[in-house]
């Protein structure tokens, strides 16, 4: 089974047909689509009027609405084959080996990459390696084994009061709902449907910015709405593939569909992509799509 790390470009088809024949699909019937749009539009108001919808409670780990019809689903199913020929082996991509490890290293992670995370973790584990013994820690210390993710002093007084709280509340130990979890300081429900899923083997979907905008893009969830994101993966697969379709969305917004450039040229999902190209911003070469591929 390849690795997480091989090259991508080496392994990629040509891709020339499909996205050409996404792309003239997509081309051929904008008409079709704005008509659509628009009686959606007005059935969605309809139904607003007649029957508000509540918003998903934040205790909640995700509030599935009613499901899609038969077309979603054998495209959704399809989109997940082609994400798991791509990405074979999905992982989360930041190393742990406890609820612990995973729940400090996420909140490190923010506003730095994954890997510069992984680097800091085995030596701030080293030297606390439980909740206590990072509640106790003496500041400056923690401070210098934090300094290459960046913010180190703020991120040492977070990892040290989210350590007090477990002692304080949990005996040292990480929570294993989504209730207790999201009580905890600095944890929202990204990082406690992270943990639930990679740590705990609870069905959730943590939505991230790359699992936000390849879902928009695939016209699968609104723009910018975490728990509406959340909703619309939910009804679409099952809950046994939430955590996979989760990490395969996460990998797929990391190596090919960028956030300015998305290389659509090289993308397994182009025939099935309501945004190929980005309108002119995605690379429809295949060549040169290849080339972006991370």
């Amino acid at each position: 089974m390849p690795s997480r790390n091989r090259t991508p470009a080496a392994a990629e088809p040509a891709a020339a047909a499909p996205v050409k024949k996404a792309v003239a699909k997509q081309a051929a019937a904008p008409k079709v689509a704005d008509a659509t749009a628009t009686e959606a539009t007005a059935a969605t108001k309809a139904v607003a009027k007649k029957a508000p919808v509540k918003k998903p409670s934040k205790a909640a780990v995700v509030v599935v609405p009613a499901g899609p019809d038969l077309e979603q689903t054998r495209r959704a199913r399809r989109i997940l084959r082609l994400l798991t020929t791509r990405y074979p082996d999905p992982v989360l991509e930041l190393d742990f080996a406890s609820p612990l490890q995973l729940l400090v290293a996420a909140v490190l992670a923010a506003q730095t990459l994954d890997e510069r995370v992984n680097l800091v973790t085995p030596v701030l584990f080293a030297r606390y390696p439980t909740a206590e013994d990072l509640a106790t820690a003496e500041p400056a210390e923690m401070e210098e084994i934090l300094q290459p993710v960046g913010y180190y002093r703020k991120k040492t007084q977070i990892v040290m009061k989210l350590a007090a709280t477990l002692v304080e509340r949990h005996d040292g130990e990480v929570p294993g709902t989504f209730e207790e979890l999201v009580e905890l300081p600095w944890v929202g429900r990204k990082t406690a449907n992270m943990v639930l899923g990679n740590a705990f083997s609870v069905p959730a979907i943590s939505v991230d910015t790359h699992v936000g905008r390849v879902a928009h893009r695939l016209a699968w969830g609104p723009e910018n709405d975490v728990e509406g994101t959340e909703a619309a993966i939910a009804a679409l697969f099952d809950q046994k593939d939430w955590v996979s379709v989760n990490l395969l969305l996460i990998l797929h917004g990391r190596r090919t569909c960028h956030s300015r450039k998305p290389a659509c040229g090289a993308c397994p999902l182009a025939e099935d992509c309501p945004s190929i190209g980005l309108a002119g911003k995605g690379e429809l070469d295949p060549e040169k799509a290849r080339a972006l591929l991370k």
